[in-house]
């Protein structure tokens, strides 16, 4: 709120200069107001993006549905807000790209904000292990792997039990889904699920359950004695 009435000032101000200054030259307030006419026709014609992002920018500081440092995802721009502006806004995407962002897309499109009032999220993760496995062992054994990790959130804090189930019977394996909590910084959170993602691992080969690799049965089928094999193509 702070910024909003900090960049208010500053632009009310400016105008009372402004407007002292047409005064001090002496120009009266009907002159004032013919030119104002004058700039309300050049908005009505070739202005209305400005005005729109000018008026988004004052909704954004007001309402503050976007604050800085906030972690949004507009379209496929993900990214940590660094400015708000009356005009435009600053958008920091991972690869450290600096994305200036119309006030009106804020407004106006669809904005996933991930920090606008905490930080927790839920994180998914895939495992499968290999056909023959008690599946009841593997879900204990995973629970309790990713129950230990520092990083997952309990009901101690708010925040719902990790979840895993059995969710398919894959080609090569039986596919289950791991559910978290997690109030890290959301930026961590690809180490975050690598991290996860071993401890599992280490806990399947601590209890002996096999992570498959993919595959696939090949049938080879003979011919009978004295049976013609297939005509060959003549070659050209």
């Amino acid at each position: 709120m702070d910024g909003a009435i900090s960049g208010l000032t500053r632009y009310v101000i400016a105008a009372s200069g402004i407007l002292l200054s047409l005064a001090a030259l002496g120009i009266d307030a009907s002159q004032i107001a013919l030119v104002a006419g004058a700039l309300g026709v050049g908005v009505g014609f070739g202005l209305q993006g400005i005005v729109a992002n000018f008026i988004a920018g004052l909704v954004l500081m007001l309402e503050r549905p976007v604050r800085l440092g906030d972690r949004i995802e507009v379209g496929t721009l993900l990214g940590r807000v660094t400015r708000i502006g009356l005009r435009s806004s600053t958008v920091r995407g991972e690869d450290g790209a600096e994305v200036i962002v119309p006030n009106e897309t804020l407004i106006g499109r669809e904005v996933v904000n991930w920090t606008l009032s905490d930080r927790k999220r839920r994180v998914q993760i895939a495992v499968g292990v290999a056909y023959g496995t008690d599946p009841r062992r593997t879900l204990a054994v995973i629970t309790k792997a990713v129950s230990e990790h520092v990083g997952v959130l309990s009901t101690a804090s708010g925040s719902a039990e990790p979840i895993v189930q059995f969710v398919a019977f894959g080609a090569s394996s039986l596919d289950f889904v791991v559910r978290f909590w997690t109030g890290d910084d959301p930026e961590h959170e690809e180490r975050l699920k690598s991290e996860v993602g071993i401890a599992i691992h280490d806990a399947l080969m601590a209890a002996g359950i096999e992570i498959p690799f993919p595959q696939q049965d090949v049938h080879v089928k003979s011919l009978p004695a004295g049976e013609p094999k297939p005509s060959q193509p003549a070659s050209g």
